[in-house]
């Protein structure tokens, strides 16, 4: 197995210190948003054999195993993180699989550079995501009812919000959703810029469940991401609680630290909360409108130790092991990709000591064992 040197990406929204903290490292004062674990060409985990891109184009079969490339191609079909939201991220949804194929070879067929402001789609692949929690995490996730969404609006009295509010009212629920989002989307931006600012002051002023949508208006003043936000669940998950995002699902991650993994894509629509481009009609298209639970997961512990993440997609499979002192060792070896990360404690997998923060790749096959006092994240796949 490889000992992974993994790239820290410092986008604007990342805390300064929960990635340097967990690390044990002094924080350099820069934002720090994601530590990336994968063979994702824009930041490939590196090893003593090369960066996971050379490692595994090297040998698709002997580092996937079979079985994964015959199901995914010569590829690792999954993208592990660590993800520390200083401040909140753009609130956005990913495209299902066909629509992500037919989009990406429209963009194609037009010439859009790959690298454009406005390309929506930067590969043929989706973009389901698993989001575990480290510390409190704070997101939205998923349209609320209509008619909560409905009472929220009311609640801060704005006269300008009224016609959302009685869209909300209105039957059948997705057309209701749809609209409300749309004409919040597509409203003039001086107009919006002032409900908005009305909103923000009566959130302010309000608190409690307005609390975190003054926090988003702090960030982003007169987006219309701000009253888009206020249609979707907003959820608080403990350590150890996760939230699964398939594809339409409108969601933000506003603030904490967790474990991330995801279908090996960069596919992102964007609702607002954001200075970056909006493409409404095609977001439209994507968005799945209806109203749904957040979803909270919490991990199902089998015999072995081993807490699994149920997820309904094959690309990723996200487990942990929590180590208690003098446990035993647990046999890890699967004939498909492992990349196995310490978040707590201190153990041992393979030949390797990890700390908080260190991860290995284990190829298909490969032997396998993992002791120590700790907690430790496992991605595979499904074959």
């Amino acid at each position: 197995m490889d000992r992974l040197d993994n790239t820290v990406r410092p986008y604007a929204w990342g805390s300064p210190t929960a990635i340097p903290h967990l690390l044990g490292v002094e924080p350099t004062g820069e934002p720090q948003a994601e530590m990336w674990m994968g063979a994702h060409p824009g930041a490939p985990s590196r090893t003593a054999r090369g960066t996971l891109v050379e490692v595994v184009d090297a040998g698709p079969e002997r580092e996937l195993g079979a079985k994964a490339v015959a199901k995914f191609g010569p590829r690792l079909p999954f993208l592990l993180k660590i993800l520390a939201a200083g401040a909140p991220l753009s609130l956005q949804v990913h495209p299902d699989l066909a629509q992500a194929r037919e989009g990406y070879a429209d963009e194609e067929r037009r010439g859009i550079p790959v690298d454009a402001p406005h390309r929506n789609y930067k590969d043929a692949n989706h973009k389901p995501e698993l989001i575990c929690a480290l510390t409190e995490f704070d997101g939205l996730c998923g349209f609320r009812d209509p008619a909560q969404a409905a009472d929220l609006l009311a609640g801060l009295g704005v006269d300008s919000l009224k016609p959302y509010v009685d869209l909300l009212h209105a039957h059948p629920e997705d057309a209701a959703l749809r609209e409300v989002l749309t004409a919040v989307l597509s409203a003039d931006p001086e107009e919006m810029a002032r409900t908005v600012a009305e909103a923000t002051a009566a959130c302010a002023r309000l608190g409690g469940a307005y609390a975190p949508y003054a926090g988003l208006a702090h960030h982003y003043p007169g987006d219309p991401g701000v009253i888009a936000a206020m249609l979707l669940n907003h959820v608080r998950l403990q350590p150890g609680e996760a939230l699964f995002l398939g594809a339409g699902i409108p969601h933000a991650y506003l603030s904490g630290l967790g474990v991330e993994i995801m279908a090996n894509s960069d596919n992102v629509l964007r609702c607002g909360l954001t200075p970056k481009h909006v493409d409404v009609p095609e977001l439209l298209r994507v968005v799945r409108f209806e109203a749904r639970d957040a979803g909270v997961l919490r991990p199902e512990a089998s015999p072995d130790g081993e807490e699994v993440y149920e997820t309904p997609i094959d690309e990723f499979r996200l487990s942990r092991y929590v180590l208690p002192e003098g446990g035993a060792t647990h046999d890890l070896t699967r004939e498909t990709p492992q990349i196995l990360l310490c978040t707590a404690g201190a153990v041992r997998a393979g030949e390797h000591e990890l700390g908080p923060g260190q991860s290995v790749f284990v190829p298909a096959n490969e032997k396998a064992e993992l002791s120590g006092t700790g907690t430790v994240f496992r991605a595979t796949v499904i074959v």
